[in-house]
């Protein structure tokens, strides 16, 4: 770390800036003129005691002026460490319906998900810089590091396992130093039966809850969007990887995929996880997927969502997007603002899609858009520039519950 560089004049022991250039005769001489006008003006300034107190004000500004070089040379720090989301609240839990923090008050997770962190749309956003954008000038408190099974360099289909788990695990760290809460997600989508990668889930979420057995802000997301299966068939995998994740961490939150992309049924009106949940383990959360640009989850998913919680089930909305389900067509903000009242009503926590710039409607950086932190109001997407505004919102209205 270097310092500006700093010009400090020393001073004489009259308070004044000796010539730099002693050996000059001329110079000399019209120091010693200069010092006999002082002497028959300010007598005083010339007596040893004011002189040696001169001497110790030159030294004092000295040490000052280096001081203020070495502050100079820090990074400046918005929120304090003492003031993170993480540092406020502790280590989560679920109690009912509601996810609650560490004094048992009921606490919100406003997160952004970043893309497929195997593509490059999503994790060249993987920086802590990133992150501290998001939480110092969004309100965001949590990030999902989302990483594709399948698909291109998918951890399960070609991708280089210890790169991807290099990836996540920087991603955790960010957020850690940043005092943000961290979603490890599972993210399973064109694979549809969760059970299709079921030992290499396996590997993944043992060394995962061994690696962050002891931290208090991660996570753990088991399966991203399941389709094309039975809630049993989800429910028989995540019973197996929960037990593999408590044998090393007791009582992190753990996130479970629902049927149908996360629509907590496998239809649009069933209603089969609040039905029949899990039973015998603490801390799981159900996940609720929707896209404000898709009319029939506006119109079906909200009555799925209250039934849940009448239920007894809590919910988390692990993942929301702005457009259609496929990531483009327009943004609805008409059906945005109808889930923003529904979820905070009912303190669902929830994480957006996504933070990336490609180029589709759900993404919150335009596609031109290069830098990957420092985001102007020109920099982001129309959902960018919704979704941040509503995120500084909620958290302006929660105020010390933020």
């Amino acid at each position: 770390m270097g310092f500006p560089r700093v010009t400090v004049k020393v001073l004489n022991s009259y308070g004044f800036t000796p010539s730099e250039n002693d050996t000059d005769e001329k110079n000399r001489q019209e120091g010693r003129e200069s010092m006999e006008r002082i002497k028959n003006r300010w007598p005083s300034l010339c007596h040893p005691r004011v002189a040696r107190k001169h001497r110790r004000l030159g030294t004092v500004l000295l040490v000052f002026c280096l001081t203020i070089a070495t502050l100079g040379s820090l990074p400046a720090t918005t929120v304090s460490a003492a003031s993170t989301p993480l540092s406020k609240h502790g280590k989560l839990s679920v109690k009912g319906t509601n996810l609650v923090d560490s004094k048992g008050n009921t606490f919100q997770l406003r997160g952004i998900s970043t893309h497929g962190i195997n593509w490059d749309v999503g994790k060249n956003y993987v920086t802590k810089k990133s992150f501290k954008t998001l939480r110092d000038q969004w309100g965001v408190n949590a990030i999902r590091l989302s990483l594709y099974t399948e698909g291109y360099n998918g951890y399960c289909s070609g991708g280089n396992k210890s790169q991807l788990r290099s990836l996540v695990n920087k991603g955790v760290k960010y957020a850690t130093e940043l005092g943000m809460y961290a979603v490890i997600d599972w993210h399973i989508l064109s694979d549809g039966n969760p059970n299709t990668h079921y030992k290499e889930a396996k590997s993944f979420f043992t060394t995962m809850a061994k690696k962050y057995k002891n931290y208090k802000n991660v996570i753990y997301e088991i399966c991203n969007e399941p389709n094309g299966c039975s809630w049993s068939s989800i429910k028989s995998y995540a019973k197996k990887i929960i037990k593999v994740i408590r044998k090393y961490d007791k009582d992190a939150v753990i996130i479970v995929g629902t049927p149908s992309w996360s629509q907590l049924g496998s239809s649009l009106t069933s209603n089969e996880v609040a039905d029949n949940p899990i039973t015998g383990y603490s801390n799981i959360m159900y996940s609720l997927h929707f896209y404000a640009g898709e009319s029939a989850h506006t119109q079906y998913l909200p009555d799925k969502l209250t039934y849940a919680l009448e239920k007894g089930l809590p919910v988390i909305v692990s993942e929301f997007g702005m457009s259609a389900a496929s990531g483009g067509g327009s943004i609805n903000k008409t059906s945005a603002n109808q889930w923003f009242t529904l979820l905070n009503k009912n303190n669902v926590s929830y994480f957006c899609w996504s933070l990336s710039n490609k180029a589709e409607t759900c993404s919150l950086l335009k596609s031109s858009t290069k830098k990957i932190s420092g985001w102007k109001s020109s920099d982001l997407s129309a959902a960018g520039k919704y979704i941040k505004k509503k995120y500084l919102a909620r958290k302006k209205a929660l105020g010390s519950k933020a």
